[in-house]
């Protein structure tokens, strides 16, 4: 049995490869691929800016299936919900070991021993693919039966980051004042949860229009276009904030010239949260006493945790029918036309585009 599946082969090079289908091992499950999210740092993967990768790999680490059929010893997800073939889930992404200090003592994820990609010619769980096989220990979780398979895919691995963000550096509190520097996936999960969260005042930057309007569309209060020059953006928000400016600024841009203006942007006694610099390696100038001067907390975060991932399937389902998430889902592509959406996505073109394998 065969399928297909979209692999990097190397820096810039995608091949639709025919890849054969393996039976679950025990504790796996192997899923037909409903929906895979295309995300920018499959974009920064495919370019080499996030780094060597270990090719050739099958690209997708975001992902909606059935279950096809599950691994001796599997009668429930990941959170003791009983699951069967045909059952809709979802999968945290990452193969941790779950024998070392991050994973037991310190119960961080990545560990040091994370397994993000496997040979493309081995059984895999990437998503830009007919079928992904899950190994034992890489969780996943069964959809509420209510929950709509585009509105948990339109916000991919972002909402989770965004929730994995908020546990490391501190949760948006009732009130709170925030900047969101970026409208792709991330930054609207940001929106998303600044505004359920009950901030005051959510702005978001962005040079699309589109991706701007869907921010509003899940609850920010005011947007500010890029085309203005940086002094004039930051003018715009602190006449709508005031003085202090805002509580919280949120990095989602993935551009590194965000990260100085973020630092500029922060206000007295704030919180700067970093989620999109991952695949864009470098560096950029900022003046040290910007931090002192206004007591400025930074922090980071990647790689979320199941936890994350079960969390993000919750919410999205909770706010789905009050929120117009399955609406972020703005480009469709069949497993052929993977070079399509990663470039619809690099533009910010789409608000977000998914792998639809049956596309033909």
């Amino acid at each position: 049995m065969q399928g297909r599946a979209t692999v990097l082969v190397e820096k810039n090079r995608l091949e639709t490869w025919d890849v054969d289908i393996h039976a679950p091992e025990p504790g796996g499950a192997l899923v037909r691929t409903i929906l895979g999210g295309v995300c920018g740092s499959d974009v920064h993967i495919m370019t080499g800016e996030a780094g060597e990768m270990p090719f050739p790999i099958i690209l997708g680490h975001e992902g909606v299936g059935q279950i096809e059929q599950l691994g001796a010893g599997v009668s429930t997800d990941y959170a003791g919900v009983p699951v069967k073939p045909g059952d809709l889930v979802v999968w945290s992404p990452i193969a941790l070991c779950h024998r070392c200090y991050s994973c037991t003592v310190l119960e961080q994820t990545p560990c040091e021993n994370s397994q993000y990609f496997e040979d493309a010619a081995k059984p895999n769980w990437g998503s830009y693919a007919d079928f992904a096989w899950l190994p034992n220990n890489m969780p996943f979780y069964r959809l509420p039966d209510h929950a709509k398979p585009e509105a948990v895919a339109a916000l991919g691995c972002a909402l989770p980051t965004v929730l994995r963000g908020f546990d490391r550096c501190g949760p948006v509190r009732f009130g709170d004042t925030v900047v969101v520097q970026g409208a792709g996936p991330v930054g609207l999960s940001a929106v998303l949860v600044a505004a359920q969260a009950g901030a005051r005042e959510v702005i978001v930057i962005d040079g699309a229009p589109a991706r701007l309007d869907a921010a509003v569309k899940l609850g920010a209060t005011a947007t500010v276009s890029l085309d203005l020059p940086a002094e004039e953006r930051k003018r715009a928000i602190y006449d709508r904030i005031g003085r202090q400016g805002p509580d919280i600024v949120i990095e989602a841009a993935g551009a590194l010239p965000a990260f100085p203006e973020g630092v500029d942007i922060s206000g007295i006694h704030s919180r700067y949260i970093i989620l999109g610099l991952w695949g864009a390696i470098g560096t950029q100038p900022i003046s040290p006493r910007d931090l002192t001067l206004k007591n400025l907390t930074i922090g980071g975060a990647s790689f979320p945790a199941p936890k994350n991932y079960y969390q993000a399937m919750q919410f999205a389902a909770r706010v789905q029918d009050d929120v117009p998430l399955a609406e972020l889902v703005s480009h469709r592509f069949g497993i052929h036309q993977a070079a399509e959406a990663l470039h619809v996505t690099k533009t910010g073109a789409a608000t977000k585009a998914v792998i639809d394998p049956t596309i033909r």
